[in-house]
């Protein structure tokens, strides 16, 4: 997928989180978003997703030569982040099936073997809301991964993450790079976007 931002803005109030961001991300390109906490990353990232409209400014989202409709982006991106929630009230299988009724899996995967690549097979039955802060990452990071989308947004991947599990995320992404946009939002942690070939700071477009 390629994504192309022109002369984009966005303020919250009379707060203008960024100003005048203008770039193209080319299909199969691996992007890092880079700055501290409060530079704007998240934010940019969701403007990405189509998920916040930016308040001035335009962005394209292109499959090949067609135009992605702003309705139907959320079909071909996948996103983990810190913010987001999971489906904490249901169990570990129930979780994933639900999440695959709605972004299908990569081609050939069940929901049971999204539970095993994350190490969480024990857990199948398990209600989600009581899996560790890491558990709960693992699975973030494989439903996003493991899900058939062309654009994957990934928002500082390596929260509450030890140091085995950030090695399994650098793996199970590299495993399933091939073809796809990446763009990692991260605070300088380079294990979380050394697959990354492009940089990208955000202190240029503060307001």
């Amino acid at each position: 997928m390629q994504v192309a931002l022109t002369a984009i803005a966005k303020s919250f109030g009379k707060e203008t989180v960024f100003r005048d961001v203008s770039f193209t991300l080319a299909p199969g390109s691996r992007t890092a978003l880079l700055g501290p906490n409060g530079s704007g990353k998240s934010t940019l990232l969701q403007t990405i997703a189509g998920a916040l409209v930016p308040t001035a400014g335009t962005i394209e989202h292109h499959l090949g030569e067609r135009l992605i409709p702003v309705d139907e982006v959320y079909r071909h991106v996948s996103i983990a982040a810190p913010y987001l929630g999971l489906y904490e009230d249901l169990s570990l299988r129930q979780a994933i099936g639900f999440h695959a009724r709605f972004k299908p899996l990569r081609s050939g995967l069940v929901p049971e073997d999204i539970a095993r690549i994350a190490y969480l097979e024990s857990a199948l039955d398990k209600p989600v809301l009581h899996f560790s802060s890491g558990m709960k990452q693992r699975l973030k990071l494989a439903l996003a991964i493991l899900s058939d989308a062309p654009l994957l947004l990934l928002d500082e991947p390596a929260s509450n993450l030890d140091a085995e599990a950030v090695e399994w995320f650098r793996q199970l992404l590299r495993a399933h790079a091939e073809g796809r946009t990446i763009v990692v939002a991260s605070n300088r942690q380079a294990v979380e976007y050394d697959l990354c070939t492009d940089a990208i700071e955000m202190a240029r477009w503060k307001g």
